[in-house]
């Protein structure tokens, strides 16, 4: 029996319109251009407007982007997992909501919450379900919209995050391509660096949760940024190092998008040259669960059939992992 995989076989993305500029930005709290680039290397990111705009906005037009470039009727589509940290409700989950509304009426669907990690983790469940026979069809989906939890009063975090999501297909194939190895790891300790301090069971919503502001992102950059740098690094050359890639025949490095400095700790780590970097956090900031597929999506046309490609990923729990992905066609004919 041929040994089946799971490949990317269409991606697609989606970004807001609205360019929110570290000029705006400067105009809203003490900060500077200068500043912000210097030590997060961000220029602007897009933000989500509209009266009832969410998550599942974004994720709907990444979704519906795939299945027309895939050819894909919304009926053969068999699962649907949506990594977010900022779901429409806490209830039901964004990913049945993104069903509806892309039409996906013969799958299940759910939400994968890894903070910056989601896609990575969504990605390689994704995958078993393809190898063992059990789906044909999954549509993975990476959504947030960061700027609803956004305190634009912080100037250390609201100079960080972006709005946007992006989605791939995953389908069998007997080929030697496709996702081939994955390290996913957490370790709950790093909750107390990185969280929301209220609207979950613990401390539901109040007056005074949000006369004290505590609904929006909270960070302790120091130790994040830390934990960062070597536990993705890490990580990322383990992979290589089971799967004897090197620098000379690794092609392309997915880093998640939160800080220039922990990407170029990665790429350094790894031995590899800038140029196999993809990079975009310039433009949108850390959009968490959406920065990987959108780096994807945004470089899809240089990709190749047969290409290396290590995805690597840091994020709130802590949560973290690196991926080993062959990738399956030729971006330039799609």
């Amino acid at each position: 029996m041929e040994k089946v995989n799971a490949v990317i076989t269409a991606i697609g993305g989606y970004v807001p319109d609205y360019v929110l500029t570290n000029e705006e930005l400067s105009k809203m709290v003490d900060t500077s251009d200068e500043w912000i680039t210097t030590r997060v290397g961000i220029k602007e990111r897009r933000i989500l407007k509209g009266e009832g705009k969410g998550t599942s906005d974004m994720a709907k037009e990444a979704v519906n982007q795939v299945l027309e470039k895939s050819g894909t009727s919304p009926d053969e589509v068999d699962m649907l997992i949506c990594a977010t940290v900022t779901p429409d409700h806490i209830f039901p989950a964004t990913a049945n909501i993104v069903s509806d509304k892309c039409d996906i009426r013969n799958a299940h669907s759910f939400d994968i919450n890894a903070g910056c990690s989601g896609f990575l983790y969504a990605l390689d469940t994704a995958a078993q379900f393809i190898k063992t026979g059990s789906k044909k069809k999954v549509v993975v989906v990476g959504a947030d919209k960061m700027s609803s939890i956004t305190d634009y009063t912080d100037r250390t975090t609201c100079v960080l995050f972006g709005d946007g999501a992006g989605a791939v297909l995953l389908e069998p194939t007997t080929e030697e391509e496709g996702v081939v190895d994955s390290k996913l790891q957490s370790d709950g300790f790093g909750r107390v660096y990185l969280h929301q301090k209220a609207g979950g069971s613990v401390k539901p919503p109040s007056h005074e949760t949000i006369d004290n502001r505590e609904h929006y992102i909270f960070q302790d950059g120091r130790h994040v940024f830390k934990h960062a740098v070597s536990k993705m690094a890490d990580v990322a050359v383990e992979v290589m190092e089971r799967n004897n890639i090197t620098s000379d025949n690794l092609n392309w490095l997915v880093p998640h998008q939160a800080n220039m400095r922990i990407i170029e700790g990665t790429a350094n780590r790894m031995g590899i040259d800038k140029s196999q970097v993809m990079i975009n956090i310039q433009r949108y900031g850390n959009t968490t669960a959406a920065t990987l597929p959108l780096c994807l999506w945004e470089w899809e046309e240089q990709l190749k059939k047969g290409d290396n490609i290590i995805l690597a990923a840091f994020g709130a729990g802590f949560t973290w992992g690196a991926l080993y992905l062959k990738w399956g066609y030729n971006g330039d004919q799609k």
